[in-house]
């Protein structure tokens, strides 16, 4: 089996579509971690919020995938600029038409409990999250069956090529856990991984410390940097700046407005960070709950009638870039001309409003939660100056992103991934995405879905033909691409931008030399 390092960064990317992808010995993290020597010392992350269960099942992205990576070991690694490595699994390939993965496995790796890592071990987990309906289960949703082809050897079978299939190994989708924990239910309070640090629970508090120690014998040192980690739970985001500027964690992430704090503390920002967009999803685009949405006229008005840049330096003093396209720079969809493809043209936006038949204005309800509340307003206020009146009203927060797969909402605000081409059509473009409720297609998307699904040559026209579509017919209202204010101290810390995650993976952490 040839030996061949995947990288994922553009879906067109060539090796990304070869019959085979692997990787070689581990190399992962050279330029972050110096060797396993360097260990020493806590790291003290300031985190979000607690982990609602340590069950890998329930995994997330971002800042809520990063504590699973403490207990637990990926299939694949995803190193700092998106390459992917080995980690559990050494090498992978594909058969021809790409619908069988083979992955070959370490053999010198064992579960905080004891229990051997091997290939039964993977089918179990793969079945596991597969039944286990998390927050990411769309990551397995091309899954059909796993079989141990001997020891060290897994096959993966899908319904149909998943050009994010190696990536999403490196994600939620391939957290490797115990098959006894996983047969004994315990995983929700109890993680038990092959993973370079193991849970401390008798010194863990629920809503305020998770602690880790070194796992003994770790089978890769060079990805254990501490020698314990303390996950101090922050959802105040002034609670965030004092523990950050006072030393008590050593890392976090802020806002715009305490990021300067930050700074004057003599605290490090890691540069040109930006990783997810901002704005409007409109769900409703068939008219369903409002029947206005389903006019793409009504969808441009609102487009043309936001000054983004006002809004950026306002609500993010500049910390950004105004766009009016949903992909990201390094997706494979990115569109230059779609950059200002709805320049802040409010007599447009009346004009437009008069041709649909809405002259004397019209309404839309918006749901705002805490996060989100300065910046709705904002967006309320430049919707009025052109006769359309949002209606705010108050939602529950921990159930926000369910009532709108629930089609509780005409449309949300909210900050959503601009990373890999696939990945994000799949999560708000494609009928089955999670943040496409109503399951909106088209002719046009349904021919150019399946281009980027198969990959090859044609994908990547593919792909920013989709961008070029949904912009057009407005599918969304895109504000601006956030800069993500991760702040570090440098005096204790090292640590390196984990492109298209809104946090630094835990191998990008490392004590300051």
């Amino acid at each position: 089996m040839k030996s061949i390092s995947s990288k994922i960064g553009v879906l067109a990317v060539g090796a990304l579509f070869l019959a085979g992808c692997g990787a070689g010995a581990p190399s992962a993290q050279e330029s972050a971690s110096g060797d396993a020597a360097g260990r020493g010392g806590t790291l003290k992350i300031g985190q979000l919020g607690d982990v609602a269960s340590w069950d890998p099942a329930q995994a997330h992205v971002g800042h809520a995938l990063v504590p699973y990576q403490l207990p637990y070991d990926t299939l694949i690694l995803r190193e700092p600029d998106g390459e992917l490595s080995p980690m559990l699994a050494t090498e992978w390939s594909y058969n021809d038409d790409r619908t069988v993965l083979t992955l070959e496995l370490r053999d010198d790796v064992t579960f905080s409990d004891g229990e051997a890592f091997d290939a039964e071990a993977v089918v179990a987990n793969l079945e596991h999250f597969k039944s286990g309906n998390g927050r990411q289960a769309v990551q397995l949703t091309q899954f059909e069956s796993a079989t141990a082809v001997d020891e060290d050897t897994v096959e993966i079978t899908l319904a149909q090529p998943d050009p994010a299939m190696e990536y999403y190994l490196s994600q939620a989708a391939g957290l490797m856990a115990s098959p006894a924990a996983i047969e004994a239910g315990t995983l929700e309070t109890d993680p038990v991984g092959t993973g370079p640090y193991t849970y401390d629970k008798a010194n863990s508090v629920r809503d305020s410390q998770s602690i880790f120690t070194a796992k003994e014998d770790y089978w890769n040192p060079d990805l254990q940097k501490f020698d314990s980690v303390e996950l101090r739970i922050l959802e105040d985001l002034s609670a965030r700046a004092n523990a950050i500027i006072s030393g008590q964690v050593d890392w976090t992430t802020l806002d715009a407005r305490t990021a300067g704090q930050a700074e004057d503390a003599g605290l490090e920002i890691i540069p040109d960070y930006q990783v997810d967009w901002t704005g409007v999803t409109f769900f409703d685009r068939d008219g369903v709950i409002n029947p206005a949405l389903a006019d793409v006229r009504v969808r441009q008005a609102m487009n043309y009638a936001i000054d983004r840049e006002t809004l950026l330096e306002q609500l993010q003093l500049g910390r950004g870039s105004a766009t009016s396209q949903v992909f990201g720079p390094e997706s494979g969809a990115f569109v230059d001309d779609l950059e200002d493809y709805y320049p802040y043209d409010p007599e447009m936006a009346r004009e437009l409003l008069s041709e649909a038949g809405y002259e004397d204005g019209l309404e839309i309800t918006l749901p705002v939660i805490d996060g989100f509340a300065t910046q709705i307003t904002a967006v309320a206020q430049q919707l009025s100056d052109v006769g359309i009146t949002v209606n705010q009203v108050a939602a529950v927060p921990a159930n926000y992103v369910a009532d709108a797969v629930q089609q509780k909402f005409e449309a949300f605000n909210f900050n959503l991934f601009q990373g890999e081409a696939w990945v994000a059509i799949n999560q708000i473009i494609a009928p089955t995405a999670t943040y496409n409720p109503f399951q909106t297609t088209s002719p046009e998307l349904e021919e150019l879905i399946p281009v980027v699904q198969q990959g090859g040559d044609d994908s990547e026209a593919a792909a920013q033909d989709i961008n070029r579509y949904v912009t057009e017919n407005a599918w969304f209202m895109p504000l601006y691409r956030i800069d993500q204010i991760s702040v570090y101290n440098p005096d204790a810390i090292t640590v390196e931008a984990q492109i298209q995650s809104a946090m630094p993976a835990l191998y990008n952490f490392a004590p300051a030399e």
